[in-house]
This record gives structure tokens, C-alpha cells and sequence, in this order.
């Protein structure tokens, strides 16, 4: 009886490293509050405190239905599936600030009624990209790993990156969708997402109550949004092509390597601002 042994994958070269470099600065330096604050003109801390008690209070269920209406909605077709000669990435763009600008227009009360529909424009985006990458579209995990992007795109500079490093919450959101591939995503999944995602939908929402910022403003508030997820989405899913071209502890061990590089950097500079 003789046993089978599997190559070793190769080891990552100058390309796949330049990849796993740029997926981890996007990853592990978030950047949509300062994109919403520069769209505003406004710092961030006054934009949250514009947003009324009432509004936040309610703010989860909304998310969570967003959530839902866009997972039943976004992946139904063929997200780069687009009429005529236009890239899909550019029709998600003009949808997108197209109910940027009917929430800009009419309010907070607008950008509400919005959200359901640029939640579903921006997991149409991230499924595109999803496929640009090498996923199977067809495949119940692949559709889960998209809403992943809600999560991951919500973690601030504040989070503990113990706790909320890039892969410490793909091993948490693992967990919580254990048992629930299949037709539907189970309430626990949708929750753990929602947890994430609702800081930076607050965050919109506070860029959009800002006086008189018109419908123009409101159209570039989602595009940053947009934009924002779609870095996310492109890191995740090169690190996940990666990881299927070299296997996952490589890639990991070299993502963790370019962490443990940025943190000594990190401690000497801290160092030196006490002497």
C-alpha cells in the first residue's frame, strides 16, 4: 500500500506578496470615517452627535432588515451581468449615488428608505468582485463569504486587534455561520454581521444629517461608502485566491509577519515621542 503525499505549494513570489501587502494595508487600516468626513468637510465626532437618539436606537433592526432584503435581492443574478457596454463596477456607482442623492435630498427619513436598496447595490459590487477573483458564485458559502465584507469593513482604529484582526473575525464569523449553508443564513450569522456593519451605516447616516447637504453630497457620501467596502472586499478576496494558490498557513504566516513588522515599527515610534 503506498501513500499519495500532495506537492507542497509554491512559496508566495514577488507579485503574490506585492497582493498580500496591499490587502493587508486595506485591511488593517480602515478608512471610511475619514472619507466621510472629508466628503462632509466635517470632522467625524461632530458628525455622530448630529445623529438623533431616537434614530440610533433603532438603528440595529434597520440594519439587520437591510441586511436581509439585500441577500434575498443582491445575488439572484449575475452580479457583472450589466446591459449594453457598461462595466458593472460603473452601473453599481451610478445606482449607488443615484439613492445617495434621494437620501441627500430628502433627509435622514430618505436616506432610511435607501438603505435596503444601497445595501443591496454595494453586495451586488462585492459579489462582482468576489467572481473577479476566482469564486464560484454558485456555490451557498460564496454568498456568505460576501455579506463577511459588512463585518470586516466595520472595524475601527479603536478595535483590539486581538480581537478584531483581520483573521481573529474571519475565525469569529466562521463560527457563527457553522450549520447555516444552505437556502438561508441563519438569524446568529445575520446578527454577527449586522453588529459590525451598524458603526459604519452610523457613521453614513451621520454624514447625511448634516445641514443642507443636498442630494450632490449625499451621491458622494455613498460612493465613498462604496468605495470603502469595495477595497475591503478586493483585500479579502485576493487573500482568499491566495490562499488557494499557496495554501492558508503561508499566507497567513506572511500576513501575520507584515502585522508583527507594522507593530514593532509601531512600538519604536511610541518609543521615541516618550524620550
Amino acid at each position: 500500500m503506498s501513500l499519495t503525499v500532495s506537492p507542497a505549494p509554491p512559496p508566495l513570489d514577488g507579485k503574490a506578496s506585492a497582493e498580500l501587502r496591499a490587502a493587508f494595508e486595506v485591511l488593517e487600516n480602515p478608512s471610511l470615517a475619514a472619507r466621510l468626513s472629508a466628503t462632509v468637510g466635517t470632522p467625524i465626532e461632530a458628525l455622530t452627535a448630529r445623529l438623533p437618539n431616537t434614530l440610533q436606537g433603532g438603528l440595529h433592526g434597520a440594519v439587520r432588515t437591510a441586511l436581509t432584503t439585500a441577500m434575498t435581492a443582491a445575488l439572484r443574478s449575475s452580479p457583472a451581468a450589466t446591459p449594453g457596454v457598461v462595466p458593472s463596477s460603473w452601473l453599481h456607482r451610478g445606482l449607488a449615488a443615484a439613492t445617495g442623492a434621494a437620501g441627500g435630498a430628502f433627509g435622514l427619513a430618505g436616506t432610511l428608505v435607501e438603505l435596503p436598496i444601497s445595501t443591496t447595490v454595494l453586495l451586488r459590487q462585492i459579489a462582482a468582485i468576489a467572481a473577479e477573483e476566482g469564486e464560484d458564485l454558485a456555490r451557498p458559502e460564496i454568498a456568505a463569504e460576501c455579506l463577511k465584507i459588512f463585518a470586516l469593513g466595520g472595524r475601527g482604529k479603536s478595535d483590539d486587534a486581538a480581537e478584531s484582526g483581520y483573521f481573529a473575525l474571519r475565525i469569529a464569523l466562521a463560527e457563527a455561520l457553522k450549520g447555516s449553508i444552505g437556502a438561508t443564513l441563519l438569524p446568529g450569522f445575520i446578527a454577527a454581521i449586522a453588529a459590525r456593519f451598524v458603526g459604519p451605516v452610523g457613521l453614513k447616516l451621520s454624514a447625511q444629517a448634516a445641514p443642507l447637504i443636498g442630494a450632490a453630497a449625499g451621491a458622494a457620501i455613498n460612493l465613498a461608502f462604496l468605495e470603502h467596502f469595495r477595497s475591503v472586499a478586493r483585500g479579502h478576496f485576493t487573500l482568499r485566491r491566495l490562499e488557494r494558490v499557496y495554501g492558508t498557513a503561508p499566507v497567513r504566516a506572511a500576513y501575520e509577519a507584515l502585522a508583527a513588522t507594522r507593530d514593532v515599527a509601531f512600538a519604536k515610534a511610541s518609543k521615541n515621542e516618550g524620550d
